[in-house]
């Protein structure tokens, strides 16, 4: 999707997320002159700085004035222009929630946001800064697209899916160095469709953003230590949600988690949740992510490991789940 962009191994260790995201604006500019790129005083942190440097009459530091940026965004989209707004998630969503909702979902216009820093991965910063309702505000709001990608890789194909989807897309990434789980662009990304990173027949663990690495890594160490067979999806679209994902996953596995860096409440979790409810067949389920508290401060994985969404934590989970039978057999043949 992506132009087959890659990067050498040692290349791909040495960049984040974010600096993923900079190159392929820079890819896209250079197709589509009707790019622009908005920041508010943040081009080096978000590393939209590097779409500045290149085409410096196409992008726009408005200062720290987030809400200003957001209609600024609109405007331009209602004149043809394609702009991608880059901030911090906390500043993405909760600071200018109204702006998206009544300038650019409402009105259904083409602004891109990319909103760096998300959950905890720039968890030292404290809770001002952590990103962990950013999906229970935006998910609600009509026309709105959400993307959460699982590390850099995926953050390029993101970048060109949300310029080519018509309307308002939110792209989530995280501040620092990501595990690695792909080595190019093309392995099958399609913006709805949760992508399957590990078979498995026992227990699907559904994840997003940060947290698909460690289920794979989870996934892995089960299948030596207990002989399981994880099914781990990458749900990287929350919006639209891959239903038929789900429903595959209930009927094959009877049982499923899901991981998220975000609050347990009214993100992928709940998502999957609804799936299931609607669905009307019932399986196990289990959610992971932070509490509906505050996250403590401190480095991302440390706190994921506290909050259980890291490998180790979703490894209990699934050995707590694969010992909750509801019912004498997994047959589906009793079933209504």
């Amino acid at each position: 999707m992506a132009g087959g962009l890659v990067y050498t191994a040692v290349g791909s260790e040495a960049m984040a997320t974010a600096e993923y995201y900079g190159k392929a604006m820079c890819e896209l500019g250079r197709e589509h002159p009707e790019v622009v790129a908005l920041t508010a005083d943040l081009a080096g942190s978000t590393k939209i700085g590097v779409f500045g440097k290149e085409f410096p009459d196409r992008f726009f530091d408005v200062g720290i004035a987030e809400q200003n940026m957001f209609g600024i965004a609109a405007g331009m989209a209602k004149a043809g222009l394609v702009p991608f707004v880059s901030t911090m998630s906390a500043f993405a969503t909760m600071r200018v929630a109204d702006q998206i909702h009544a300038d650019i979902c409402y009105q259904n216009v083409n602004v891109k946001i990319i909103g760096s820093h998300a959950g905890t991965s720039f968890g030292q910063a404290g809770s001002t800064h952590h990103a962990i309702v950013d999906m229970g505000c935006l998910l609600t709001f009509p026309n709105m697209t959400y993307i959460c990608p699982a590390d850099g890789m995926e953050t390029v194909n993101a970048v060109r899916a949300a310029y080519e989807t018509p309307g308002p897309v939110y792209i989530r990434i995280n501040r620092g160095f990501d595990r690695i789980l792909y080595t190019d662009t093309e392995y099958g990304f399609q913006l709805g469709k949760a992508h399957t990173v590990h078979e498995g027949t026992d227990i699907t663990v559904i994840a997003c953003g940060s947290c698909v690495y460690q289920a794979l890594q989870a996934a892995k160490s089960l299948e030596a230590t207990d002989g399981l067979k994880v099914r781990v999806l990458n749900m990287h679209t929350l919006k639209p949600l891959d239903v038929e994902a789900v429903q595959k996953a209930i009927v094959d596995t009877r049982r499923i988690i899901t991981a998220e860096d975000h609050n347990v409440i009214n993100g992928l979790g709940t998502a999957v949740a609804d799936v299931i409810a609607q669905y009307g067949k019932g399986c196990a389920f289990k959610k992971l992510g932070h509490p509906d508290k505050f996250a403590p401060i401190g480095l991302h994985e440390d706190i994921m490991s506290m909050v259980g969404i890291d490998a180790n934590g979703i490894i209990d989970a699934v050995r707590e789940v694969m010992h909750k039978d509801f019912e004498e057999d997994d047959s589906w043949d009793d079933e209504v």
